[in-house]
């Protein structure tokens, strides 16, 4: 059976990893159970995941992740051309789509907006601009906040809520819980058998359009205050290593 696993907010919080996550991992592995990490974090790359899970305790293959990035690449086609907002994570998945990256200036058939933490207003308006006058106008996800833990801050959607605004268009969300993530998940690993998450608009409404049972942890966006939330979880934990232990210890799988 495959576990559905979200990043931030689950496995950590900042890049610290969260106690007892790496262990549950391991549990779950030794109970014989696939894992894929999923994420609507588009900052880093592929491998920088992989290292980033090895300095979490947990060692993970690039064929076990999945990003948000690699969903809005996605949509578009091989051979065309695109500008970005964002990071690494963005440009890699371009490239290895084989869209050839361009300035917003350039007449770009799309735009592809992530989070980033190096925002410019050159680049802003350029891409603007470059919506409004025609080109796709792609999001990696639209979560409103991001984890850490110093509380939330300003996630992706934060970014494409300027863009919409200075453009005039609404964007075409690509990461979870939106239909291209889903795809993108059934294709690599087939139907998973648990979604966990902190996120429930994003992470429980994905595990419902995958028609997975969502077990929600309470250490990233989502608190035990928070509850009840909507779509109800299967499970509440207050951790990843709760979760598994619960299903686990239960007989499931």
């Amino acid at each position: 059976m495959l576990w559905v696993l979200d990043l931030d907010g689950v496995l950590w919080l900042g890049g610290e990893a969260i106690p007892g996550s790496a262990d549950a991992v391991g549990r779950l592995r030794d109970a014989g159970a696939a894992v894929a990490f999923v994420t609507n974090n588009s900052a880093r790359t592929v491998p920088q995941y992989v290292e980033a899970l090895g300095r979490a305790g947990v060692e993970a293959d690039a064929a076990e992740i999945v990003t948000s990035s690699q969903a809005a690449a996605s949509l578009l086609v091989a051979g065309s051309r695109a500008a970005y907002i964002g990071d690494e994570g963005v440009l890699e998945a371009l490239q290895d789509r084989g869209v050839e990256v361009v300035a917003a200036g350039d007449r770009p058939d799309a735009v592809v907006v992530g989070r980033t933490l190096s925002l410019d207003f050159d680049a802003m308006s350029g891409a603007a601009a470059a919506v409004r006058t025609g080109a796709r106008f792609v999001a990696t996800n639209t979560d409103a906040t991001f984890p850490t833990p110093r509380g939330p801050e300003p996630g992706a959607g934060a970014l494409v809520a300027f863009l919409e605004v200075a453009s005039g268009r609404r964007a075409e969300p690509a990461g979870k819980p939106e239909q291209p993530m889903v795809d993108l998940v059934r294709e690599r690993f087939g139907s998973p058998g648990v979604v966990v998450g902190d996120r429930p608009e994003t992470d429980g409404l994905f595990a419902t359009r995958l028609e997975a049972p969502f077990a929600l942890v309470l250490t990233g966006v989502t608190r035990a205050e928070d509850l009840p939330v909507t779509p109800e979880p299967d499970l509440v934990g207050a951790d990843l290593a709760a979760v598994v232990a619960k299903r686990l210890d239960s007989g499931g799988p």
